[in-house]
């Protein structure tokens, strides 16, 4: 995919006062069918690996633009969730039981 980079400086006494970079990667048009489906130019997918039947999130960042992000699952977000780490104390499944039955 090809790519634009363009450089903005502000001089003012031969001091750079203000500086701005802006990379773009270059776009292709599409057509919003009737139904309001778009498609994902083939050099796009090809390039990210995107798959039929895979999951995007879209959100709206103004008025002209959208921005469409694969959602990845978590292969295990249990772990992420509980984690890893063990603690240093643990507690009998029976000493829980008791506790509940208690109540």
């Amino acid at each position: 995919m090809n790519s634009i980079e363009i450089v903005a400086i502000l001089l003012l006494n031969k001091q750079i006062i203000y500086s701005i970079q802006y990379t773009s990667i270059l776009m292709e048009t599409n057509k919003v069918t009737e139904k309001f489906q778009i498609t994902i130019p083939k050099k796009v997918r090809e390039e990210i690996g995107l798959k039929p039947g895979e999951r995007v999130i879209v959100k709206q960042l103004s008025k002209e633009e959208i921005l469409i992000k694969r959602f990845r699952r978590l292969k295990a977000p249990a772990k992420i969730l509980i984690g890893t780490k063990k603690f240093k104390r643990s507690v009998p499944i029976e000493e829980l039981e008791e506790k509940i039955e208690r109540r």
